[in-house]
């Protein structure tokens, strides 16, 4: 449905060329969820922005429904805009400020004409806080931001993606800066919008936790430093990963059980340093950090992504298990 084949953002800087995303393959199916997940600075929003149509690729395309989106007419170009939506980060700072709850849920509606009048636009309103669990409607739809929680703004941004009835939702880190227990409430709500409405997700996330409870039966694909190094079906990348990234990210994941927590394996990395995207090393770009680091191929030939007999792997050294 939704489709980035070879995607590249190279961004100018006064220190050279930053190569924020090079080279990535995604493919979001409706009804299922793909995780995006890395560190900070992977280039996870970068990649989510070009999947939106909010970011141009430098190289690659980005296809919806098999169209690359660059070539889309005025009326093609609209339909994208509705069927593809956006869910920010920040609750804080992606709703207006001055703008009522129903103002900024309604306003894709009367935009688009998907409503007829004041009246319906308040109902279809209404209609749409209830199924993200703000209830009763009437008690929220003319509230501003700063009178609701980082979660009932969340759910807010949530309601106004849904007004479009859309086909695939970019959720990028929308519940990283919210509780644990209103992340599970949210991540609860939007696999209920994926299973009822058959809602595609692109879920971003730095935490492999929050993509196991999200994505369990969907993929994950995991990203350093603008590429992706290991993308398979959720439980086979989560409880056998293979790229030392991985293991590493899954050896960081707070274990809540003291007698786990005492066996869990601990991933230690040669280095703590991210290099540097102006840069980057020969070779591998994890083989400065890397624990299995293998002399003078490490260092010399950079892994191509290529499927095994269950995911996709970039690893000279775990590649050969």
């Amino acid at each position: 449905m939704l489709s980035l084949r070879g995607v590249h953002q190279v961004f100018p800087s006064a220190r050279g060329d930053v190569p924020a995303v090079a080279g990535v393959d995604l493919e979001v199916r409706p009804g299922k969820a793909l995780c995006l997940v890395g560190e900070s600075g992977c280039g996870k929003t970068t990649t989510a922005r070009m999947a939106a149509g909010l970011a141009d690729p430098t190289a690659g395309s980005v296809l919806f429904r098999g169209r690359d989106i660059t070539a889309m007419d005025k009326k093609e170009r609209s339909g994208f805009r509705r069927a593809v939506q956006y869910i920010h980060q920040d609750p804080y700072a992606s709703l207006n400020p001055v703008r009522t709850v129903y103002s900024t849920v309604s306003a894709g509606l009367r935009r688009h004409r998907m409503v007829a009048d004041h009246r319906e636009a308040r109902r279809v309103t209404a209609e749409l806080l209830e199924r993200v669990d703000l209830t009763p409607a009437a008690d929220f739809i003319d509230k501003y931001p700063h009178q609701m929680s980082g979660g009932q703004r969340q759910r807010v941004a949530i309601a106004r993606a849904l007004a479009m009835n859309p086909e695939v939702i970019i959720a990028d880190e929308s519940t990283s800066m919210l509780d644990v227990s209103i992340r599970v409430s949210l991540l609860n709500t939007l696999g209920r919008l994926r299973d009822d409405l058959g809602v595609g997700f692109l879920f971003i996330t730095h935490d492999l936790a929050v993509a196991k409870y999200f994505a369990w039966e969907g993929e994950i694909a995991v990203m350093y430093l603008g590429k992706v190094v290991e993308h398979g079906p959720t439980p086979r990348v989560v409880n056998d990963p293979r790229h030392p990234y991985t293991r590493a990210l899954i050896s960081a994941v707070c274990e809540p059980d003291p007698d786990l927590a005492r066996t869990k394996e601990r991933i230690r990395l040669r280095s703590a340093d991210i290099p540097d995207l102006t840069a980057l090393p020969p070779g591998c770009d994890f083989h400065p950090r890397c624990p299995l680091y293998a002399p003078g191929e490490c260092d010399t030939l950079r892994p191509p992504l290529v499927r095994g007999h269950d995911r996709l792997l970039a690893c000279h050294v775990a590649g050969q298990g």
